[in-house]
């Protein structure tokens, strides 16, 4: 099984809710694997839940709540700080159900003093673990300071829901930690629990299911997105992106759509370096953009001493918007490639490429299904599993991030492939694809490359669906470019 980060599991977390299985629902499974370990453990016994104020806290009164439906087991639970500050709406939820649960003892205590003297330290024969969770950075704060020194010196086994607290569940980075003799952690291994001694924290690692949905893991959602880099309170013009987009010639509209969605994606800054023939319309479509006339009616190998400047100075470049098929423009495109740090390549830039781009840098490439036929010398089978596996060996064996889009857009980075189903029938209006391009280009001016593969598609195919809802099969790609913000507020 491969390992997640705790992002990831964050992520996969959102997704679950977003397609409808609650996260009241992934703590009650969470809960209920902890008191099931303990009763493989042992059959009887007191068992003392030491709870933070997070989901930590309520996976560990899920667990609390299952153990003390049988009567041989002595059930106590401190929660460290007042009940009032619990900060999540599922953790409060299970913490009110604990009254009603034939719990031996329920304490709240805030003071450290007052929990030096709980007298119940020394004879709990099990003490669970569930104060911090994986978000928690940096050394703990009192009282959970101390509660850390007083599960590891009061001698009783010791398990860890997740993680040790204190233990970065990421980096394996510690200041103060529990040590654990058993830390049973959900769905999947993560990456800091496999991390050389790590044992020493963690003791044996148990993984439990908790009946996360697997499209939640497979398919991009709005948890995806919660990943993606923000805007700090501090930033200053063009570190959320500068974006270049390279296209135009043939046709004016697609650079103009591409630009003004990676606008409305977030980046800081969008130039568009299009021919002199099409420069003034494309810049009539805002005064937002920046547009730089390039010579000639077509893209030309002339104008490569002036888009390398522009690419120099730019994150990443979005090529191929509206270029055409001229041979000049083609081989002005493979002539670019080597030159980009980033490019997302789309539209008649696919055509006739020659692949892998030898070059140091990363590329997305953005092709519907005769444009992936025509790169790969492959048709794309109807069945979605053959599609995934013929997807990610082209993007393995060409170095490539590959978007095969469609009505399910399949995205693969040669190891990992997932899958997106927003967007409709709508959306087969011109334009689409451009729009597509352009927030994959924001995206990626300031994120991973997979990540803003994924979360692009996401995004587009979610406008377009708010955008149906109000055109109908009237939408135009204009429509779409005005929801992109609609999408990612909800996550935001």
């Amino acid at each position: 099984m491969f390992s997640i980060t705790s992002s990831r599991m964050r992520s996969i977390d959102a997704n679950c809710s977003y397609l409808g299985l609650s996260p009241v629902q992934l703590m009650e499974n969470a809960g209920s694997a902890i008191a099931r370990e303990i009763t493989s453990r042992i059959s009887s016994g007191k068992v003392l839940f030491v709870s933070g104020r997070g989901n930590n806290g309520g996976d560990a009164f899920v667990a609390a709540r299952h153990l003390a439906l049988n009567d041989a087991f002595d059930v106590r639970v401190i929660l460290l700080g007042h009940s009032s500050r619990i900060r999540t709406e599922e953790s409060m939820h299970n913490f009110s159900l604990l009254a009603y649960s034939g719990i031996i003892e329920v304490r709240e205590i805030s003071d450290s003093k007052e929990l030096e003297s709980y007298p119940g330290w020394k004879d709990a024969d099990i003490i669970v673990d569930g104060i911090l969770g994986s978000g928690i950075k940096g050394s703990p704060r009192e009282p959970e300071s101390t509660a850390i020194d007083l599960i590891n010196s009061s001698g009783s086994y010791i398990v860890s829901i997740d993680s040790p607290s204190g233990y970065d569940l990421d980096s394996g980075e510690v200041s103060k930690s529990v040590f654990a003799d058993m830390t049973v952690t959900f769905h999947r291994m993560k990456t800091g629990l496999e991390l050389p001694e790590c044992e020493k924290y963690t003791g044996k690692v148990k993984v439990a299911p908790i009946g996360v949905c697997r499209d939640a893991e497979e398919y991009v959602g709005p948890g995806d997105l919660m990943n993606l880099a923000r805007r700090e309170q501090h930033a200053h013009k063009g570190n959320s992106g500068r974006v270049l987009v390279i296209g135009g010639g043939a046709y004016y509209g697609a650079p103009a759509l591409a630009a003004m969605a990676a606008l409305r994606t977030g980046a800081d800054i969008v130039t568009v370096a299009v021919p002199e023939n099409v420069a003034d319309t494309v810049a009539c479509f805002s005064s937002n953009l920046i547009v730089v006339p390039l010579s000639g009616n077509r893209l030309d190998p002339d104008d490569l001493p002036a888009l390398k400047v522009l690419i120099d100075s730019h994150d990443i470049a979005v090529i191929g918007p509206g270029i055409g098929r001229d041979p000049s423009t083609l081989d002005t495109v493979r002539q670019l490639l080597p030159l980009c740090k980033k490019a997302v390549i789309d539209a008649d830039a696919l055509y006739d490429l020659i692949l892998p781009v030898k070059s140091e840098g990363k590329f997305i490439l953005t092709p519907h299904s005769a444009e992936f036929a025509r790169l790969s010398g492959v048709e794309v089978p109807h069945n979605l599993t053959e599609k995934k596996q013929i997807v990610n060996q082209f993007a393995g064996e060409n170095g490539a991030i590959v978007v095969l889009k469609g009505k399910v857009d399949i995205i693969s980075d040669g190891e990992n492939v997932r899958l997106n189903r927003t967007g409709n029938a709508g959306m087969t209006v011109g334009g689409t694809g451009d729009v597509l391009t352009g927030i994959t280009g924001a995206l990626f001016a300031v994120n991973d490359a997979m990540d803003a593969a994924s979360c692009a598609v996401f995004i587009s195919g979610a406008a377009g669906d708010l955008a149906f809802d109000e055109k109908g099969f009237g939408l135009l790609a204009t429509d779409i470019i005005d929801r992109i913000t609609d999408v990612i507020s909800e996550v935001y």
